[in-house]
């Protein structure tokens, strides 16, 4: 995490000055290269950064947008990303900070899997994703509770977490129905007690000023911001444009049924159709993935999660792995051009993942910008917020399960695995050390024991 920028020195009372597009461009593009630690990580820098030291949006305006990222389907850090950009600069504002959240991401990604899948049976390279797998698991927990002491600050709100861990974990419950049932206990309990579902409730961060922002809480919207129906109806014709020009092209050349095309619809569905943020949707994706299409195994899921975890940028790039392995496993150029198959399928899958996002934000930010003081509006995007906690939870537990026992509750449990996830645990809880650091200890831990206990 950078917390190397000294805080603004302006006034506390006295907003910072404007800030100028290359400003915020040189920002959001470092931002690409040091988002390490996944959702939960990324929004603490973003808020270390914008609310905190730069002041470049107040606390209570950064909240109420991350609670709208939080409900719509896809990666809520950069999503947050986008609004951010797009309240500062417009459309293309949001554009160039969504692209430059994912874009040095998804280069490092198509080296890493390129070397996973040409030289993942190495012992060097089995050992130290041996050390991985189990940090992964300790990494997800610490997400449910870092982004649990944030949104659960009252009973009604662990109640809704609880509720929605058990409906998923134990009753398989689809996650959008989850976020439309906490949606509708939201909008209800917010009439009826709007002092368990407000805002300030939902973060005690809500309550704290770091000084006079940019975009402050009454700061007036901005000509952008204000809801039209003629730039609603473009963007939509945009965003259609978008996706099925790229969609046909593939369908036309190479069939419906050509992995390429599948990757296209597999991953719009992933876009359209998961809510909760990269660890909502990776139960999906492994779903589709891994049963349905068999691009790649179960370990090699997990493995990509390792990869996504480990490198900056939303962790729901593990995408852009899936993708490289199922296109360089299909050979979908020949076997002479194994690479160049699987860096294509990468970058479809990162185009048909996020293109949504972009418009979610764009379309739906000027309404969004109108609700900011609205309990109506936030009290069940509180309530979603807290729903997510339980599904984040049931994804700790699947990770779990995979790390610790890999040939199911009849095999073995692997004990040196569980000791290494207890040691990350510990790490990440106790001393607070960085998700980066934890995980490149771990990989060490695992390649000493693979190459000299286990051989």
């Amino acid at each position: 995490m950078n917390n190397n920028l000294p805080p603004v020195d302006d006034e506390p009372g006295v907003p910072p000055p404007h800030v100028s597009f290359r400003e915020a461009f040189l920002f959001w593009l470092k931002l690409g290269f040091i988002s390490f630690g996944g959702p939960a990580g990324q929004i603490l820098i973003m808020h270390q950064e914008l609310v905190e030291n730069r002041r470049w949006i107040s606390e209570q305006r950064f909240l109420h947008a991350l609670n709208y990222c939080m409900v719509l389907p896809g990666p809520e850090a950069q999503q947050l990303a986008t609004y951010i950009g797009w309240l500062m600069h417009r459309t293309w504002g949001g554009v160039v900070a969504g692209t430059l959240f994912v874009l040095p991401s998804l280069f490092i990604l198509i080296a890493l899997s390129w070397i996973y899948v040409a030289y993942g049976h190495l012992s060097v390279v089995a050992g130290l994703f041996y050390g991985i797998k189990p940090a992964i698991t300790a990494i997800v927990v610490q997400a449910a509770h870092r982004i649990g002491s944030r949104a659960l600050r009252n009973r009604t709100q662990w109640a809704i977490a609880a509720a929605a861990f058990v409906a998923i974990f134990a009753l398989n419950v689809p996650f959008p129905v989850i976020v439309l049932s906490a949606a509708m206990t939201g909008y209800v309990g917010g009439r009826l007690s709007p002092d368990h579902f407000g805002q300030g409730n939902a973060h005690d961060a809500s309550r704290k000023s770091y000084g006079a922002a940019i975009i402050d809480d009454h700061t007036p919207a901005a000509p952008h911001t204000v809801f039209k129906w003629s730039r609603l109806i473009l963007i939509i014709v945009a965003g259609v444009f978008l996706w099925a020009t790229p969609m046909a092209m593939l369908f036309l050349s190479l069939g419906w049924t050509h992995p390429f095309t599948q990757m296209g619809w597999f991953f719009t569905k992933a876009a359209l159709l998961t809510f909760g943020g990269a660890y909502a949707v990776l139960p999906y994706i492994y779903q589709g993935a891994v049963g349905h299409y068999q691009w790649l195994t179960p370990t090699q899921m997990i493995d990509g999660l390792a990869l996504g975890e480990t490198t900056p940028g939303p962790l729901i790039m593990v995408v852009a792995f899936v993708g490289f392995v199922g296109g360089y496993v299909n050979m979908a150029y020949g076997p002479d051009q194994l690479f160049l198959a699987g860096a294509v399928a990468a970058v479809l899958a990162t185009w048909f993942t996020f293109l949504p996002s972009f418009l979610f934000i764009l379309a739906g930010g000027p309404f969004i910008e109108t609700t900011h003081n609205n309990i109506n509006f936030t009290a069940p995007l509180t309530a979603i917020t807290a729903a997510v906690v339980g599904v984040i939870l049931n994804l700790a537990l699947f990770f779990g399960y995979h790390v610790l026992w890999p040939q199911g509750f009849d095999g073995k449990t692997d004990w040196i695995a569980a000791v290494i996830a207890l040691a990350a645990a510990i790490a990440l809880f106790r001393f607070k050390y960085k998700v980066t650091h934890v995980i490149a200890a771990c990989a060490v831990i695992g390649l000493v024991l693979h190459l000299f206990l286990r051989t």
